[in-house]
């Protein structure tokens, strides 16, 4: 009996613990879709899906003139109980991906990722509006200056 008891609540311990650790992306599954903006450059995309249980895949592209032009992909990914945003832009670093972690923040509806050490930018931010809208921001020190790219997103699917 004691030994069904401790195995059960051993099990249940490590159950408990991989839940609290999956816990993170999962507030962040409205990202999932695709996204509008209107820019200079055309229609910027940002599409969003469901990788497993622990990652999300996404990729940026404008529509210009019936030309897809992909800007970056991107891995949003749980690991060592922070979120990582993983981003691959063309032609930039060498085609590696570079490293952002989420900030500690209790509000689903807000995220905050941060690295220091990029060029530009050293922030990435997103907050849902409501169900079909959301703001993404760049922002950092480029060239000695404070900088700020805001893109208001409507979602298309």
């Amino acid at each position: 009996m004691k030994t069904k008891l401790f195995f059960s609540v051993i099990g249940l311990t490590i159950l408990s613990a991989w839940s609290m650790k999956q816990n993170e992306i999962k507030k962040l599954e409205w990202l999932i879709g695709t996204w509008e903006t209107k820019t200079p450059k055309g229609s910027m995309y940002e599409t969003w899906a469901v990788k497993n249980s622990s990652e999300f895949q996404g990729k940026s592209y404008y529509i210009k003139n019936k030309d897809t032009i992909v800007s970056e992909s991107v891995r949003l990914l749980e690991k060592d109980k922070k979120l990582h945003y993983m981003v691959s832009v063309a032609k930039q670093h060498a085609g590696l991906p570079v490293d952002f972690v989420s900030k500690n923040n209790q509000d689903p509806s807000y995220i905050v990722f941060e690295n220091p050490q990029n060029d530009f930018p050293q922030i990435i931010t997103y907050k849902k509006i409501n169900k079909d809208s959301l703001v993404a921001e760049i922002s950092g020190m480029m060239n000695g200056k404070q900088m700020k790219q805001t893109f208001a997103m409507k979602k298309v699917k």
